[in-house]
This record gives structure tokens, C-alpha cells and sequence, in this order.
């Protein structure tokens, strides 16, 4: 689950040598990204949330949603480890 109002942000910091930005780690290892709080921000911003995201992970597909509401059957039978 990615807030979209925020997550910019976290995906801008800055961290020590050493320390991975956890924020980018689990962008680019998620299989779907549900975007929350989509009804906080306007267009414009969830296209650069949508965009940054795609920057680190173009594989992962993206969900939005408001108050995390999302069909359950859009998180089941991902078949990500499908070969």
C-alpha cells in the first residue's frame, strides 16, 4: 500500500550510507502497488506518484484506491511466482 499524498517524499529522502530507502526497496519488489488516498490528491499528482513509481518498478501493476477499498479479487491469483 503506497499513500499517494506522501510518498514522494519518502521516495526523496535522503538516508546515511548504508541504509536503504526501505520506501523505494518495496516499490521495486511488489508484484501490485495499491495507490491509497488517490482522493486526496489532484490529477496531476497522482500522475507523478503513478510516474515515479513506474521509475522503479514497471512491472508491478497499479491499483487506486481510496480508504485502502479495493476488490479482493484483484490481490488474488497474482500468479507471481508462475513460471
Amino acid at each position: 500500500v503506497v499513500d499517494a499524498k506522501h510518498v514522494l517524499e519518502h521516495l526523496r529522502e535522503i538516508k546515511p550510507e548504508g541504509v536503504e530507502n526501505e520506501c523505494v526497496e518495496q516499490i521495486a519488489f511488489a508484484d501490485r502497488i495499491l495507490l491509497n488516498k488517490c482522493d486526496l490528491v489532484d490529477k496531476e499528482k497522482l500522475e507523478e506518484v503513478e510516474t515515479a513509481i513506474k521509475g522503479i518498478n514497471t512491472h508491478a501493476d497499479i491499483v487506486r484506491t481510496k480508504h485502502s477499498k479495493v476488490d479482493p479479487m484483484q490481490l488474488l491469483n497474482v500468479g507471481a511466482f508462475d513460471i
